[in-house]
């Protein structure tokens, strides 16, 4: 990955909108060369996917210090919330770090089902930088 390839990718990580000719007049190549970038980019695994950011009222970042190997009953519990948006199994000190966009209300709800498997910790985004 070269630079231009670097710099495509800042451009469609901020305005993943942006049509490949908008692109090109940037980086001072045609549009279809830099299609053909990024379809490498893709192929080659360097990006997943274009997305969609949604600006949540909420963020946490939840930790769970496991204390029993029932891993999968836990994801299991985990994913039935629609506000988990990442679940992580890590290694460190903590078994798994999730990303949940929860209300007050629904955090305590989702610690109350979760806590039975092991310790937590909540750290809750107060301004993104």
């Amino acid at each position: 990955m070269d630079h231009i390839d670097k710099k495509i990718l800042a451009l469609l990580k901020e305005n993943g909108r942006l049509t490949n000719k908008e692109i090109g007049e940037v980086v001072h190549m045609t549009g279809q060369a830099v299609g053909n970038r990024i379809l490498k980019m893709q192929e080659e695994g360097i990006f997943k996917n274009f997305s969609v950011h949604i600006q949540y009222e909420n963020t946490q970042f939840i930790r769970i210090f496991m204390n029993t190997n029932q891993f999968t009953k836990f994801e299991t519990a985990v994913k039935q919330f629609e506000e988990v948006e990442h679940l992580y199994q890590v290694s460190g000190q903590a078994c798994y770090i999730i990303i949940g966009h929860f209300t007050n209300q629904r955090l305590v709800t989702f610690i109350n089902s979760i806590s039975a498997w092991g310790r937590y910790t909540v750290d809750t985004v107060i301004a993104e930088k």
